[in-house]
């Protein structure tokens, strides 16, 4: 079926009383291929939208850009290239801006834990929807690429002193703040860090435990830090608000569901997948570096800066940042209390 553009979502809509029609067809947008942990997560999203529709709603996945390019995701989906689409929201720093605290070089290094703190705010924050609304989008689920931590082929970072001089690649904010202790920043996608690392155009590459495994980094890497810093969690799927605007409450309330529903099948996809990817290393005879926590918190500290010019930001285009950052903090100590107390969701039996 087609996808149903926000210029028609108009000629779609039933009376307020009733239910998503039959066979309703919702076409979803998605930059990356289909595979990996975010991908199965993505589709058990969609799934469970149509089991909570009891076969209602389905939605059609369009696959590796079909549709429009990461770079292009949020203005396609307000023009309703697409019903609804992942939207990373590093490439787009301003009509994203009230997202991408997840973004933040904070104490965040749980992937679960920062997912359901990021999905509670941007569901209950009156401010962050007004401006989606703006722009014509309606938030819906959240995704995150876990912690990020550092690779390296030669050299091993125990303390912060050890990054001076290197030649790293980096990850926003967390580059930058790696910078600031004196690394050579070197422009690379995570694709090519393989290469970089095997040839000596790296020394480090930060990233993601479970994309070293996938890329066969370990086979050009001889340590791996874990920095028990934080993430990279702005990335979700968002909706046209004119297309959500057509579906009845209780269609509403089945997508709200299942965009939960989705941070806990992911947290339990990834953390899995990362620590399968720490044996993997090991297992290659990579050594696995625990960063110290006074180490930490020296990079911690030095990111604050960071940190600081996105509460500026935020109060310049109409948002309390302070506010907003201190309710992301207060929903980070929720969920990391209920992981502590009650375990992972998956492992509850």
């Amino acid at each position: 079926m087609k996808p149903l553009l926000a210029s028609t979502a108009a000629a779609l809509c039933l009376a307020a009383s009733t239910i998503a029609s039959a066979d309703t067809t919702l076409i979803l947008g998605e930059a990356g291929p289909n595979r990996g942990a975010r991908a199965a997560a993505l589709q058990s999203f969609a799934d469970d939208v149509t089991a909570r529709t009891n076969g209602e709603v389905n939605i059609d996945i369009q696959w590796g850009g079909a549709l429009f390019k990461a770079n292009a995701a949020a203005q396609a989906i307000a023009d309703g290239v697409a019903d609804l689409g992942t939207v990373i929201a590093v490439y787009f720093p301003q009509e994203m801006l009230s997202y991408s605290f997840a973004d933040l070089p904070m104490r965040n290094e749980d992937a679960w834990v920062g997912m359901r703190a990021t999905d509670e705010l941007m569901r209950t924050s009156d401010a962050i929807t007004k401006s989606l609304a703006d722009q014509n989008l309606v938030y819906i689920g959240t995704f995150t690429t876990s912690a990020v931590n550092i690779a390296c082929k030669d050299v091993a970072i125990r303390t912060v002193e050890d990054i001076a001089g290197l030649k790293v690649r980096g990850v926003g904010a967390y580059g930058d703040t790696f910078r600031d202790f004196g690394a050579n920043m070197v422009a690379m996608p995570i694709y090519d860090a393989y290469q970089g690392l095997d040839t000596g155009l790296l020394n480090c590459s930060q990233g993601y435990s479970y994309a070293v495994a996938a890329l066969k980094q370990q086979e050009v890497m001889t340590s791996y830090t874990l920095l028990n810093w934080g993430q990279v969690g702005a990335l979700g799927i968002f909706m046209n608000k004119d297309v959500y605007d057509s579906l009845d409450a209780e269609t509403q309330s089945a997508m709200a569901d299942a965009g939960i529903a989705m941070a806990d099948k992911l947290g339990e996809l990834i953390t899995a997948a990362n620590d399968a990817a720490l044996e993997t290393m090991k297992d290659a005879g990579v050594e696995v570096v625990d960063l110290p926590a006074g180490e930490r918190d020296k990079l911690v500290q030095q990111g604050k800066q960071y940190v600081d010019e996105w509460v500026e930001r935020a109060n310049a285009a109409g948002l309390d940042g302070t506010s907003l950052l201190e309710q992301y903090r207060t929903l980070l100590e929720k969920y990391a209390e209920e992981r502590d107390g009650q375990g992972y969701p998956w492992a509850r039996g």
